[in-house]
């Protein structure tokens, strides 16, 4: 792969595409056109099912709204494309809440405390029931529209080209790539590795490069994004669930009439639904293809992990963060942390 950074790339392709997305068009031109940005490659289920949206949208709504995509960061960054939807340059953008947007919401970051998740049934029950509804009132109430289900990014898994992570002490020192993240960076603190913010347009170059030894992903991003080019090791740490709000600027939603914005939700909201189910098959699956890519996979036992995050305070200090309402909504479904 060539040694340019993901950015310079990045940067010539926002110019060379400005005002190319994948609508589709209906007969007639539409009268609402929102654009959406992803950070994830074309290939990710995320931009697949953006797709399908977009051609039922044109269907339903015989051809008066129109969504196109831009994925794989052509409108820059995660903090790019959020300062564009706060402004307006962008319509809709698909977000994780515990990154950039748990910035100006930080109580979006909540479902992003490390290791509380066993599994996806758990999952939705927080996302899709009081605690997901109680985030969702934190980023309206800061100006930005939210749809009520969250697209899946999956559980992650923490890669590096140093060593296997078997046990916490195997973190120590290491340079892990986080999102833009407060809770990121002090879940890896609290585990004792190095963690360094970067967009993810950044994180191939920046392990070509040996800037950092590692990073962490869900196995779909892992492979869409090529990282296994880049790392030798994955270890099965399944520390954090993360997925994306469908963000959308306050004023061009206002526009829209009543029953384009409810025909605008449902269809959304129905590929988001079809969109978790991919995640989780294609991330279960793909173990086998990324070892035959090289990774070289571990087994962990999480329990250390946890212990080690109780011993340095960080659920006692997040609970403080978030305020005893959205950890007593969290704790129903995942049980008491510390």
């Amino acid at each position: 792969m060539a040694r340019l950074s993901r950015r310079t790339v990045v940067t010539g392709a926002a110019a060379t595409f400005a005002g190319f997305g994948v609508p589709l068009r209906g007969a007639r031109a539409a009268d609402f056109t929102f654009k959406v940005g992803t950070d994830v490659p074309d290939t990710h289920p995320i931009n697949i099912h953006m797709k399908k949206a977009a051609e039922t949208l044109a269907k339903e709504t015989g051809g008066r709204v129109e969504l196109k995509l831009f994925a794989n960061n052509v409108l820059g960054g995660q903090t790019d494309m959020f300062s564009q939807l706060r402004s307006g340059a962008l319509e809709c953008f698909a977000l994780s809440g515990v990154n950039v947007l748990s910035q100006l919401v930080p109580g979006t970051a909540l479902h992003g405390l490390g290791f509380i998740f066993p599994n996806y049934d758990t999952v939705w029950k927080v996302m899709d029931g009081k605690a997901g509804a109680h985030i969702r009132g934190q980023i309206e109430k800061a100006g930005i529209v939210v749809l009520d289900k969250v697209w899946d990014n999956g559980f992650r898994q923490i890669t590096n080209s140093v060593r296997p992570i078997q046990q916490p002490k195997d973190l120590r020192g290491l340079k892990i790539r986080v999102p833009v993240s407060a809770l990121w960076t002090s879940l890896f603190q609290s585990l004792g590795a190095a963690p360094a913010s970067l967009n993810f347009a950044e994180v191939y170059s920046a392990l070509q490069t040996k800037v950092v030894d590692g990073q962490e992903n869900p196995p779909l991003i892992i492979n869409t994004a090529k990282l296994f080019e880049v790392q030798k090791y994955c270890s099965v740490t399944n520390h954090m669930w993360d997925g994306w709000w469908f963000l959308i600027n306050r004023r061009a939603w206002g526009a829209m009439p009543a029953d384009l914005k409810e025909t605008f939700a449902k269809v959304v909201n129905a590929q988001c639904l079809e969109q978790r189910k991919d995640v989780e098959r294609l991330n279960g699956n793909l173990r086998d293809e990324l070892t035959k890519s090289g990774l070289v996979f571990n087994d962990v036992d999480t329990e250390p992990f946890k212990e080690e995050l109780r011993k340095a305070g960080f659920y006692a200090d997040w609970r403080k963060r978030f305020g005893d309402e959205a950890m007593g909504l969290l704790e129903e479904q995942v049980g008491k942390l510390g």
